[in-house]
């Protein structure tokens, strides 16, 4: 295998690394708003990620560092072309951050509120928009000769991007969902279970218009396969739901992410960044990728370090996997 191909390969990993990890992390976040009732109910939901959602960015960095390094020509061109987005994305997650950070540092009703507001609002935007971002992608953007991005902002507006942003907010809800159902008991559980079903059936449905015109532009073999491998996990999320068997719930709305996420690396192979001007013009594995020796370098660290975060990350998993309720919040927890 090419040292260019393995790295695509890794950099797609890392992708649904963070789309998986992160998307839960999302789900929950815009259920702070939706779920939970009164104080407490929202205590518990922010508690249940409160271990894992900043190890769970890392996997964001790391996707942009190794971009960066491997690819120089992608990474300039997608962070030029998609300026705005990836800045508008860097802010919501900054507000998250503080609405997290920030809620237990003082008791008032208001001020809670407003960090309410900030973690969801930091939850929702960077949702919707890595969908419209992954999307463009795949589909391609105005690049020209000299691997410049020479559109606009309404450029990356269409109804395919559109579609890849609500098809992110819906799945990540119901995933956010089923997490909550894993790691809660009592009231909270059953409503978080009973909503991701209601609003798995909305996210089904967009799933399965994206896949169908993400395969049928493609038509490639590989991409319909991982594209009904997508909505299988998705109905087995589902199933596994209804018979209240939280763990395989979660496993199957993460199988179904990491598909997709799968399945539109598939699609996009060999180029890394299409060019809706000319196909001449893509940005390739090829043609955006670092030196041989640069490659070489990258591929000896991934190997030494990769499973070392891996394991410290699932130690982290398992060291906080016991299920809370609104009975281990005390009466003056800030």
């Amino acid at each position: 295998m090419e040292l260019t191909t393995f790295w695509f390969i890794i950099i797609a990993v890392l992708w649904v690394g963070y789309l998986v990890l992160e998307g839960f992390d999302f789900g929950v976040g815009m259920l702070v708003g939706l779920l939970a009732r009164g104080d407490k109910e929202r205590r518990v939901l922010i508690n249940t990620i409160g271990p894992v959602w900043d190890g769970n960015e890392v996997w964001l960095l790391v996707a942009g560092g190794a971009t960066f390094a491997a690819f120089p020509e992608w990474y300039a061109t997608l962070f030029s072309g998609f300026y705005l987005p990836l800045f508008l994305i860097l802010v919501a997650l900054i507000v998250r951050i503080i609405g997290l950070e920030f809620r237990s540092k003082r008791p008032e009703s208001w001020w809670r509120a407003r960090c309410d507001a900030a973690i969801v609002f930091g939850s929702v935007l960077p949702a919707l928009l890595w969908g419209v971002a992954l999307a463009n992608i795949v589909r391609g953007v105005p690049i020209d000769a000299d691997k410049e991005f020479v559109g606009n902002l309404f450029d990356l507006l269409n109804p395919y991007a559109l579609l890849g942003g609500a098809v992110t907010v819906s799945v990540f809800l119901v995933h956010g969902a089923f997490f909550v159902g894993l790691k809660t008991v009592g009231e909270i559980r059953e409503r978080a279970i009973t909503f991701g079903l209601r609003i798995g059936v909305v996210a089904a449905l967009l799933t399965t218009a994206f896949v169908a015109w993400t395969a049928a532009s493609d038509g490639d073999l590989v991409v319909w396969l991982l594209g009904l491998a997508v909505l299988a996990s998705f109905v087995l999320a589902m199933v596994a739901a209804l018979g209240r068997r939280d763990g395989w719930a979660f496993a199957g709305t993460a199988l179904a992410i990491a598909l997709l996420v799968a399945m539109l690396f598939t699609s996009l192979f060999p180029a890394v960044m299409p060019s809706s001007l000319d196909p001449a013009w893509d940005l390739t594995t090829t043609n955006a990728a670092s030196t041989p020796y640069t490659l070489k370098i990258m591929s000896w660290v991934a190997v030494v370090f990769t499973p070392i975060v891996i394991l410290y990350q699932s130690w982290s998993y398992w060291v906080f996997r016991q299920r809370i309720g609104v009975q281990h919040i005390p009466e003056d927890a800030h």
